[in-house]
């Protein structure tokens, strides 16, 4: 298991999921970096956490996916970190990211699919947090 991950932040572990559901495709778009960027440097969640920890973290996250167990893996060590009381948080931040660059592909709505699952999400609240995620992201 990668060195970082093995004592996550609460705030490690959010970056983390950010990462795994851009990276979901293979393909990290740079609207998708960039809106990580935005999310750690604004949000009142991430005050405090040292910005160089994101590349590591991302590091440690595209390992886990070389690995065969490697989401479940990262799914645990999720857990693990955050408070309960942050699941919706996570899962909102993912869906920001997922719907940075106007497009939300088939592997980045399964792997939210399995988020909403791993953070037992309830579906009513998941459904409100993609709705802002997607009206927050339009363009003209």
């Amino acid at each position: 298991m990668p060195d970082v991950l093995s004592s996550l932040s609460p705030q490690d572990a959010l970056v983390a999921v950010m990462v795994a559901v851009s990276a979901a495709d293979e393909d990290v778009p740079t609207s998708e970096l960039v809106a990580i960027e935005r999310i750690v440097n604004h949000m009142p969640i991430f005050a405090g956490y040292d910005f160089d920890r994101v590349s590591r973290v991302s590091r440690s996250v595209f390992t886990l996916f070389e690995e065969e167990d490697g989401l479940e893996a990262l799914f645990g060590l999720v857990r693990d970190a955050l408070p309960e009381h942050i699941f919706e948080t996570a899962y909102a931040l993912a869906c920001d990211v997922a719907a940075a660059d106007g497009t939300i592909r088939q592997a980045e709505l399964r792997l939210l699919e399995e988020i909403r699952g791993e953070l037992a999400i309830d579906r009513l609240h998941a459904v409100a947090i993609e709705w802002g995620a997607k009206v927050r992201h339009v363009t003209l």
